[in-house]
């Protein structure tokens, strides 16, 4: 009865760069639901990169995982940086 990602499921995640497209796609996403921090799952379409959700609390396993980057650290890091300005 416990909802879990495709991730906790049965998924992989790898590695990859995403298109400048891709990038400012997942800004307007979070700006739209006014976040801060967010993950934004994209998928490519035909058609182009298409918003799948947007998640005001990610889960970092797969994408720590995936690239590498302590991306809470990251996240925390700029947290304390944007309440200092």
């Amino acid at each position: 009865g416990v909802f879990r990602s495709n991730l906790h499921l049965w998924g992989t995640a790898t590695g990859g760069v995403p298109s400048a497209k891709m990038v400012e796609l997942a800004l307007q996403a979070a700006n739209a639901h006014g976040l801060a921090v967010a993950g934004v799952d994209i998928l490519e379409a035909e058609r182009g990169p298409l918003v799948l959700e947007v998640n005001g609390s990610p889960g970092l396993e797969g994408i720590e995982g995936a690239s590498g980057v302590g991306v809470a650290e990251a996240i925390i890091e700029y947290l304390e940086k944007a309440s200092l300005s």
